[in-house]
């Protein structure tokens, strides 16, 4: 019996659908472990095979073929290091969100997810049915227990695995990112270990899928909770970990441990990982962004060069009579700075050949936001125009700010195919600009000082309509995010007519963020698959 064993986690970035290409990930990732890391088990994401989340390809039986062909050229592919891999497995009664172990071309163990969860991005009772039984391998003389993601934030699973004789706890992950998860999961690794005495490792998912984006981060813990490997974020690859049995059980020894980067450098990365993906992974060879001057298009363009490269990148600006000259200005100097195509396109005839199409209609009626927004609309069919001729992804530009109380248009600063701010505030916005410029300077100053606007009629400021930022953004994450009612914000010393406004703003437009595009998930309660609101509905009305 040998007193070491190196277990290898396989941080993989996997396509939702794409089981062959994922299956020849896999393969290729336990090879590698095998050969040059001298693994004797390799750990993989929760669905691995199929990526995460497959939604309702689960209910299709021929993709579930697809997966079951794809374990069985698992078996036949690998052999002299042990898998253990994540895969939807049918059951005699329905299916199973499994952990497949593998050794020497055959399964040797089936583990099915015990807790499923239906609470944010997550549905798993929609296609699954629960495990009931611990799942424990002996690989080396070291007796592995295996859990799945939600499994390891409630005790018995881990419980059962140890009294079933595990050493070492192993937990397959595909966990989204928030800014807050990291420090949750190893708060509640420790939980667990604190429970059981034993070395858990957590293997998660990195890389972008849809409005998810998987951090990676994978860790491992020793018996007494002390933290002995943590992977970088957003990066996939093959995490060495290595056990030494002594004292009469199996400890994680000390590797490689990702130092803590500051807030606005994993905000900031989780918006390009996600914007890189979401383009890679859909096959557009580059992006179009309407760049006003501002500073939500100037982050905007920022994380697109910083996900793409400069040559991918392009921007355009529509100027009309109410565009300022610094918007001019600063537009074309963030431009050069980043080397990327610029182009302006003047809207300003475009906009007068409507408003005459429209006059013999509107009659004597003063003019109001209808033609404010004729403007931003006029510039959305611009754009799209673009992409349909070039085939680029138009990149929407506003904020969860602009989004929650409706500060937007529909069919005009709305239109694109991914809106990478859909998740950041207002005043994230700036500190994440204030970060980029940290790294190289590329947003002019006054971007980041004179008063946003959206520049659609003489003089307008954003807090004409709206609340100044850090309040409005205070009120938002303790409404949307924290479900805090009118009653407890206003106790917190908000003004009580401003805290209603924001509340009906918030319901009011619920129908537009029905028809926003995706964005990257970065926060606990993210417009979308986390937070599902009706858009006819009588709640907070009159408000």
């Amino acid at each position: 019996m040998n007193d070491r064993l190196r277990i290898a986690m396989a941080q993989l970035n996997l396509l939702v659908g794409d089981v062959r290409g994922n299956t020849l990930a896999v393969i290729d990732a336990a090879c590698r472990a095998r050969d040059e890391l001298r693994a004797r088990v390799v750990i993989f994401p929760e669905l691995a095979l199929t990526g995460y989340p497959p939604d309702d390809l689960l209910l299709r039986n021929d993709f579930l073929g697809e997966v079951s062909a794809a374990i069985a050229q698992l078996c036949r592919a690998v052999r002299d290091v042990t898998l253990i891999v994540g895969a939807p497995v049918r059951s005699a009664t329905g299916l199973m969100n499994a952990a497949l172990v593998i050794e020497q071309g055959r399964i040797a163990a089936t583990y099915a997810k015990h807790y499923l969860p239906t609470y944010g991005v997550f549905d798993d009772t929609r296609y699954f049915e629960p495990g009931s039984a611990p799942c424990v391998v002996e690989v080396a003389g070291c007796r592995i227990g295996v859990t799945i993601c939600e499994d390891a934030w409630h005790p018995e699973p881990v419980a059962w695995a140890v009294q079933m004789g595990a050493e070492v706890v192993v937990n397959l992950n595909a966990s989204p990112f928030d800014q807050y998860k990291r420090a949750a999961r190893e708060a509640v690794i420790r939980e667990r270990i604190g429970e059981s005495g034993v070395a858990m490792l957590y293997c998660n998912m990195a890389g972008g899928q849809d409005e998810v984006v998987y951090d990676g981060a994978s860790c491992a813990f020793g018996r007494h909770g002390d933290l002995r490997v943590r992977a970088p974020r957003f990066r996939p690859g093959l995490v060495p970990v290595d056990l030494l049995q002594r004292g009469g059980g199996w400890e994680a020894l000390e590797g490689s441990i990702e130092e803590d980067p500051s807030e606005e450098a994993v905000l900031y990365d989780a918006l390009v990982w996600g914007v890189r993906d979401y383009v890679e992974k859909n096959g557009f060879p580059g992006v179009i962004i309407g760049l006003s001057g501002g500073i939500d298009s100037a982050l905007v363009t920022c994380v697109a060069v910083d996900a793409l490269g400069a040559e991918r990148v392009e921007t355009v600006m529509m100027p009309t009579q109410y565009t300022s000259e610094i918007s001019w200005t600063d537009a074309a100097a963030l431009a050069g700075s980043l080397r990327i195509r610029h182009r302006v396109i003047a809207i300003e005839g475009v906009f007068k050949a409507f408003s005459e199409t429209l006059q013999p209609v509107f009659a004597d009626a003063p003019a109001d936001v209808t033609e404010e927004n004729l403007q931003s609309r006029i510039r959305g069919t611009l754009l799209m125009a673009l992409s349909n001729k070039q085939g680029k992804l138009v990149l929407a530009t506003g904020n969860k700010s602009e989004l929650a109380v409706g500060y937007a248009t529909l069919y005009g600063d709305m239109v694109g195919g991914f809106a990478p701010l859909k998740d950041i505030f207002k005043t994230d916005v700036y500190s994440l600009a204030r970060y980029r410029n940290e790294l190289g300077e590329v947003i002019p100053q006054s971007i980041l000082t004179r008063p946003p606007s959206a520049e659609l009629r003489p003089n307008q400021l954003d807090t004409d309509s709206l609340p100044e930022y850090i309040v409005l953004d205070t009120i938002l994450a303790a409404y949307v995010e924290e479900d805090r009612s009118v009653e407890e914000i206003v106790a917190e010393g908000y003004d009580r007519a401003t805290v209603e406004e924001v509340v009906r703003l918030v319901h009011r437009n619920e129908y537009k963020r029905r028809q926003a595009p995706p964005g990257v998930k970065v926060t606990t309660k993210a417009f979308g698959r986390d937070r599902r609101y009706p858009i006819t509905s009588g709640f907070a009305r009159g408000r």
